[in-house]
């Protein structure tokens, strides 16, 4: 029985890395440049999405009821949509800091590409980033419940499959919860290292990191709502 719960903490840990996993807290995490605060926003996610696995599917298995295809389709559906707003966000605080590339040149004659931004600039454009380190992280919390009730009928189907009744199924459920929060923190503190080094010495790196977290997030999404869209249509 420890080896079966001892798997199930490290297949959370797993589960927490994956893709659509990793494009959510990046996005999350793209416009922020302190390595604390976006290491809690992946322990709040990671929170929001324990408490919707162990709800969702500890409910289904003391009731002895699967959870219907259809809602799991549902709720991917749901996550992709999410993981566009995301995405789309990320990208659309970049084209509101009116980010580009021009030329400078110097006295001496010398002249290169210049990555530039006007987020500081006072104008109907001054939309840039303002980041909110105070108060408790709802918006990454909601995105951890959605990814967790996305994941239920999954983490169900692997616990009915692994363990001999429902009191070890709940046990193994929230050791996956717990070893997925620990994984995600972990993840966002591999995440924070590049932001915060390139917020603070690299402007345009910071800017190419964002927009390939936004990027990344907006695909991602679009393909999960495609994929979910044809396992909905009748065979």
């Amino acid at each position: 029985m420890i080896a079966i719960l001892g798997l199930g903490f490290l297949l959370g840990m797993q589960h927490a890395l994956e893709a659509d996993h990793v494009a959510a807290v990046s996005a999350i995490a793209a416009r922020r440049s302190n390595a604390a605060e976006i290491v809690k926003h992946g322990l709040t996610w990671g929170l929001g999405h324990t408490v919707t696995l162990f709800l969702f599917a500890g409910a289904a298995l003391l009731l002895g009821q699967a959870i219907p295809q259809h809602l799991s389709v549902r709720l991917e559906t749901a996550v992709g949509i999410m993981l566009m707003i995301l995405g789309g966000h990320v990208l659309w605080r970049l084209w509101c800091d009116r980010v580009h590339f021009h030329q400078h040149r110097h006295p001496n004659g010398a002249s290169h590409l210049h990555l530039h931004a006007h987020a500081n600039e006072t104008g109907p454009h001054n939309l840039g980033a303002h980041e909110h380190a105070h108060g408790f992280r709802w918006r990454t919390l909601i995105v951890g419940l959605m990814h967790g009730m996305a994941g239920s009928a999954a983490l169900l189907v692997l616990a009915v499959s692994q363990v001999a009744n429902s009191r070890e199924g709940l046990l193994y459920m929230l050791l996956f919860g717990v070893g997925s929060m620990i994984g995600m923190a972990a993840l966002s503190t591999a995440i924070a290292i590049p932001l915060v080094i390139s917020a603070r010495t690299l402007t345009w790196a910071n800017r190419v990191l964002q927009l390939i977290a936004g990027g990344v997030a907006l695909g991602i999404g679009l393909m999960t709502v495609f994929a979910t869209t044809l396992a909905a249509q009748p065979a």
